[in-house]
């Protein structure tokens, strides 16, 4: 089912412990984009302020926006990007540099769901004491228009699905979209 626009960006999202990872891979592989993983992003004092406990603030999080929208730059065939992406500033900034090819994928976890799946995640660097700063800092993107919801809380195959299928509709529907406004009259 990979009718999918070749330059789409898709950002899966959410706090940790909601499944960005693994939801991800696993739509990259089924639609043919490449994945790529945030946290590799991140600047080391990024990742030894988060391993001692302390969460990012927004003045952390700016250099590793811009890299990831620099490396979605990169991926001209399109991209999954795994990224918390949590406050509605740091969406805006993704668009900013991605532009309108860009779609997000909440993965809505309730905070037990959230903290016992990093709990149980052995060698991450993020701490599951830092998952409730997370859900503090977390702005539902419940209003923005390119943001499909997706219910973290189903089993692997059912949250990959689900948001396969949306993102389908919505890629499809862009496309036409966009193919209608580049068709011109002739006469």
């Amino acid at each position: 089912m990979s009718v999918v626009r070749d330059s789409a960006v898709v950002v899966v999202m959410g706090v940790a412990g909601s499944g960005k990872t693994e939801v991800a891979r696993e739509i990259a592989a089924r639609l043919s984009l490449d994945y790529v993983e945030g946290d590799a992003f991140h600047p080391p004092a990024n990742v030894a302020k988060m391993k001692s406990g302390q969460p990012l603030v927004d003045d952390d999080r700016w250099g590793w926006l811009d890299a990831l929208g620099a490396e979605a730059g990169r991926h001209r065939g399109g991209c999954v990007i795994a990224c918390s992406a949590l406050r509605a500033v740091y969406r805006q900034r993704l668009r900013a540099s991605i532009g309108e090819r860009i779609t997000f994928v909440f993965l809505d976890a309730p905070a037990p769901v959230a903290a016992a799946r990093v709990f149980a995640r052995p060698g991450h660097f993020m701490p599951a004491s830092l998952v409730e700063s997370q859900l503090a800092t977390l702005e539902r993107p419940d209003a923005e228009h390119d943001v499909i919801t997706i219910d973290a809380t189903l089993p692997l195959p059912a949250v990959v699905v689900a948001a396969e299928t949306a993102l389908s509709a919505r890629l499809r529907l862009t496309l036409s979209l966009s193919r209608a406004g580049s068709a011109r009259p002739t006469g």
